[in-house]
């Protein structure tokens, strides 16, 4: 007798969360990034997220990462070459960080906070109640102005979204009535290069239309 073994799928995207967050958390909390105009850094550390997530609970390779996540394999090794030290002494310097960072935060630095984020995670320390808070206190209380890196993993999340999106009308029938600054998901979703392999491409596309890095 043939016993059949059902795949089990594990997916990155709850400890990418988790990392996401926590990095959030180190930077002082959305209100503090709202304060210094620093929302826009967020898809750099969920980007920063899945990259140290791939590797340090998939062993993932630089390549590996590289083409999973849509960057250049110079991106994946800069975040993953990080100083975490180094980012938890910039941290202590809020003002000084974003004057050095501007409005993009850079690869090295949103590395270096998702190794901090995850190694402390990994040791205990983290908020018990920061995932839930988030994931639906915030998340919940969603509007225009709340980050829009927010609104469509709460999208992904909420509906399951299921990954690749391979073409426009499969992006339009997933983001369904989501505006993301002011945008409807149709005008993104005709900017968009397909296939979309994970969230994190995902992101990363939508901030190239968003920074008019597309073409029209």
């Amino acid at each position: 007798m043939v016993v059949e073994v059902a795949e089990v799928r594990v997916t990155p995207e709850p400890m990418v969360l988790r990392v996401f967050l926590k990095c959030i958390e180190l930077l002082g909390g959305l209100k503090q990034l709202t304060e210094y105009r620093a929302l826009t850094w967020l898809p750099s550390l969920a980007r920063a997220a899945y990259a140290v997530v791939l590797r340090e609970e998939y062993q993932k390779t630089e390549d590996e990462i590289a083409q999973e996540l849509g960057l250049t394999r110079q991106t994946v090794r800069n975040i993953l070459r990080a100083d975490p030290e180094l980012a938890m002494k910039k941290v202590q310097t809020m003002k000084e960080l974003v004057a050095e960072e501007g409005g993009d935060l850079k690869v090295h630095t949103a590395g270096g906070f998702a190794k901090l984020a995850y190694r402390l995670i990994r040791e205990g320390n983290e908020e018990p109640n920061l995932f839930v808070e988030f994931s639906s206190q915030v998340l919940e209380s969603i509007s225009e102005e709340v980050p829009w890196a927010y609104r469509v993993l709460k999208a992904i999340k909420e509906r399951g979204i299921r990954f690749p999106i391979t073409d426009k009308e499969a992006m339009i029938e997933a983001l369904s009535g989501l505006r993301i600054k002011n945008r409807e998901i149709h005008e993104i979703a005709d900017r968009i290069d397909y296939p979309i392999n994970n969230p994190a491409i995902l992101l990363k596309r939508i901030k190239e239309v968003l920074d008019g890095k597309t073409e029209e």
